[in-house]
C-alpha cells in the first residue's frame, strides 16, 4: 500500500466510498491520518462504519479544519449540478482532488505514464503494462482501469506508474506532470457531466498539462478534435509530440499501413510488426492502441524487438472484443466494455457476419453513427431498457431483430439462429452500446454473465464437431 507519510496526523475526508474510495479511506488511517468519511449510499456507510471509520455527513458537519477532501470522480462537483459538499468544500477553500492526486504527492521520484481518450484507454493501459512487464520493467498499473492506485506497493525511483485517466480523474489531478502521456481519440461522451464538448475537450487535454521536453505526447490524429490538440502542441513546441494513426501514414510518428505497425518516430517509416501477427489486437481501433502502446514504449526507452516480441503474447482485454467460446465454427465475443455507439462501431467493423446482442441503458448519442455496418448484421437481439428505442432504429435501417428482453434469452436466441444457419465467419456478439445498470450491476458483471451463458451452450453441445475448441477460451 502507497504510504501517504506527508497526511501523518493531517484531518482529511473522503467523499464517496466505493472501491477506490474504502482503498483511500485505509491509506490515509495506515499513514496516520485523522479520516472522516461519508457516502450518500446508507449500504456504503455502513461498510464503512464496519471497517471502523469516522461516518460524518460532509453536508453538514463542521469542515473548518479541513484542507483536503479526496472526491470519488464519479460525483459530480460540477456540471450538471454541483453535490452539496463540493459547494461548502469550494467556499471554505478546501481543496477537491482524487485518489490519483495523493498517488503523486506521495510517488515524486517514479515514472509516470498517462493514458487517456474516449475509447481504447483500458486496453492500450494494459498493453503498455504487459510489455514493460515482459521486458523487465518493474511497473504499477491502474487508475480508471480498475486497480486502485492506493493499493499499489511503493514504486519508487527507476520504476513506472502506468495510469488510465478519466476525464473525471483528470480534473481531479493537479501535480503529475506526465512523463509520456497518451491522447488516443475524442468522440462526445459524459458531456453533461463537462457542460457540453468544450469541457469535455478541455478535461481531456489536460493529460499534457505542465509537460516540457524531454516528456513525451502521443495523441491520436484520427479524428478531428485531436488533430486540433495535436496543432496546437506543435505550435507550443513544449514537449516531444509523437502522432499516431491506425488509417495511414503520418510523419514523424507511429501509424498502420498496409497491413503493417510503422515506426516513423525516428524518420525512417519502418516496418515493425505484421499486424496479423497480433491476434488480440483485431480491428482498426486496435491498431490505434497498437500504435499508441509501441510508441508509448519506445518513449520509455524499451527496444524494438523488445516491444514487438511482447505485443504478439498480449492476452488481450477481458469484456473488450474478447473470444470467450467457439462453436461448430461460430464466434462468441464478449465486448460488454462497449457502453457507447462509438465503442460498438469497432466491434461491428472488426467482425462480419453478426448475430448482434444489444441494449441496456441508452446514453444520449443512441446509435448514432452505426448506420454504415449494418450490412454486417444478420440478426439483432435486443435486451434492457433500450429495447423499444433501439428497435425503432433498426426498423428504420430495415435490420432484422428479436426481442429478448434479458441476455441469457438473447444469447441463446443468438447461438440457435448463429449456429442453424453455419455462415462462414459468424460471431454472436455481445456489443451493448448502453450501460450496464438496468440489469447489472457493471459491465464487467454483465460480460461474465454473457460468458457463463455460452459457456452452458457450448457445454450442452459437447463437442463441436468441426475441430475447433469446443471450451471457452
Amino acid at each position: 500500500m502507497i504510504d501517504l507519510f506527508y497526511m501523518q496526523e493531517l484531518p482529511v475526508a473522503v467523499m464517496g466510498l466505493g472501491k477506490s474510495g474504502l482503498a483511500t479511506a485505509r491509506a490515509l488511517r495506515d499513514s496516520g491520518a485523522e479520516v472522516r468519511v461519508w457516502d450518500d449510499n446508507p449500504a456504503s456507510r455502513a461498510a464503512a462504519e464496519a471497517e471502523g471509520f469516522a461516518v460524518v455527513d460532509l453536508a453538514t458537519a463542521d469542515l473548518s479544519d479541513l484542507t483536503t477532501i479526496v472526491w470519488s470522480p464519479g460525483i459530480p462537483h460540477t456540471f450538471p449540478k454541483p453535490h452539496p459538499v463540493a459547494q461548502r468544500a469550494r467556499a471554505l477553500g478546501i481543496e477537491l482532488i482524487c485518489d490519483i492526486e495523493l498517488l503523486g504527492r506521495a510517488e515524486r521520484d517514479c515514472a509516470f505514464i498517462g493514458i487517456t481518450g474516449t475509447n481504447g484507454k483500458s486496453t492500450t493501459t494494459t498493453l503498455v503494462g504487459h510489455i514493460l512487464a515482459a521486458a523487465g520493467r518493474k511497473a504499477a498499473v491502474g487508475g480508471n482501469l480498475g486497480t486502485p492506485v492506493l493499493t499499489f506497493d511503493p514504486i519508487g525511483s527507476g520504476n513506472t506508474c502506468v495510469l488510465e485517466m478519466s476525464s473525471y480523474q483528470l480534473e481531479l489531478t493537479h501535480s503529475i506532470t506526465f512523463d509520456i502521456a497518451v491522447l488516443l481519440n475524442i468522440t462526445p461522451d459524459h458531456l453533461a457531466r463537462h457542460g457540453g464538448m468544450d469541457g469535455y475537450i478541455a478535461a481531456k487535454k489536460l493529460i499534457f498539462h505542465r509537460q516540457t521536453w524531454p516528456r513525451t505526447a502521443v495523441i491520436g490524429v484520427d479524428d478531428e478534435h485531436c488533430r486540433t490538440i495535436h496543432a496546437d502542441l506543435v505550435a507550443a513546441g513544449d514537449q516531444r509530440i509523437w502522432p499516431i494513426s491506425a488509417r495511414g501514414p503520418v510523419a514523424g510518428g507511429v501509424y498502420a499501413a498496409d497491413g503493417w505497425l510503422v515506426d516513423d518516430t525516428d524518420g525512417e517509416a519502418a516496418r515493425v510488426v505484421e499486424l496479423s501477427a497480433l491476434p488480440t489486437l483485431l480491428g482498426a481501433h486496435n491498431w490505434q492502441n497498437a500504435a499508441a502502446a509501441f510508441a508509448t514504449c519506445k518513449a520509455a526507452g524499451l527496444p524494438v524487438p523488445a516491444i514487438v516480441a511482447a505485443m504478439a503474447t498480449f492476452p488481450g482485454l477481458a469484456h473488450r472484443q474478447q473470444l470467450v467460446g467457439t462453436l461448430d465454427g461460430v464466434r462468441f465475443v464478449n465486448d460488454s466494455k462497449a457502453t457507447n455507439a462509438d465503442a460498438t462501431e469497432k466491434a461491428l467493423a472488426t467482425f462480419d457476419p453478426i448475430y448482434w446482442i444489444l441494449g441496456g441503458q441508452a446514453k444520449d448519442t443512441g446509435l448514432n453513427g452505426l448506420e454504415g455496418y449494418m450490412g454486417r448484421v444478420r440478426h439483432a437481439f435486443l435486451i434492457g431498457e433500450a429495447q423499444e428505442q433501439f428497435a425503432a432504429w433498426l426498423d428504420a435501417q430495415g435490420v432484422g431483430y428479436t426481442r429478448c428482453g434479458t441476455l441469457d434469452v438473447a444469447t441463446a436466441k443468438a447461438a440457435g439462429m448463429a449456429l442453424a444457419e453455419r455462415l462462414e465467419g459468424s460471431c454472436v456478439l455481445l456489443s451493448p452500446a448502453c450501460a450496464s445498470w438496468d440489469q447489472f450491476a457493471n459491465f464487467e458483471k454483465r460480460g461474465d454473465a454473457f460468458a457463463a451463458y455460452v459457456a452452458g451452450i457450448i457445454d450442452a453441445h459437447g463437442n463441436t464437431g468441426d475441430g475447433t475448441s469446443g471450451g471457452v477460451a
